[in-house]
């Protein structure tokens, strides 16, 4: 029976990766009916909003400063750009959203013009996410713009997640003024 197992495991894997592969357009789909219903609300532009006229002066070496600060602060005693981050109203906001998407939402965040997180529903392994492609391929690209990473395993999680990144707009100006990144459990969505 073990032999059994064995020899149609990799027929398991295979069959969760070819799902995986057809997960995105799906995954795509939710984020542009279920999320953005709420992607674009006024908690959230205000949030955004706020913390670009904080940081739209700062210079490379000062987010480089920022970065390097939140993560020698990830896993550390005492977190203080990490708990504002974390404290902000939006965060709790986003957690709630990850609580009613009933398993399909593993992760939010936003960042603002920069590609600083604004607020988490999770601590992020970094603060900065402007060289990254999802702010670069959304904030980056401009209104509408929206940028399907490839689905990959997740060890801790033992699942297939994928990311969905998203320009946001300032509806009261049309311009872009940040972007939001939903990871997602692709195996909820196969």
């Amino acid at each position: 029976m073990f032999r059994k197992l064995l020899l149609s495991a990799p027929l398991l894997v295979a069959a969760s990766i070819v799902h995986a592969v057809d997960a995105p357009p799906a995954m795509k789909a939710f984020v542009e009916t279920d999320v953005m219903a709420w992607a674009q609300g006024a908690n959230v532009v205000d949030a955004i909003n706020a913390q670009n006229t904080q940081t739209s002066g700062a210079s490379a070496a000062q987010i480089e400063e920022w970065d390097t600060q939140w993560r020698g602060e990830v896993g550390a005693a005492s977190q203080p750009l990490i708990s504002e981050v974390m404290g902000h109203p939006l965060s709790a906001f986003l957690s709630e959203q990850v609580e009613a998407a009933g398993g399909r939402i593993t992760e939010i965040f936003v960042m603002d013009a920069a590609g600083l997180n604004v607020a988490a529903s999770d601590v992020t392994s970094d603060y900065w996410q402007g060289d990254e492609d999802k702010h670069a391929k959304t904030y980056g690209a401009g209104a509408g713009a929206v940028f399907v990473d490839e689905v990959e395993f997740d060890e801790s999680a033992q699942t297939y997640q994928g990311q969905v990144s998203v320009a946001l707009t300032d509806p009261a100006t049309g311009a872009v003024i940040g972007a939001m990144t939903i990871g997602l459990n692709a195996e909820a969505f196969f």
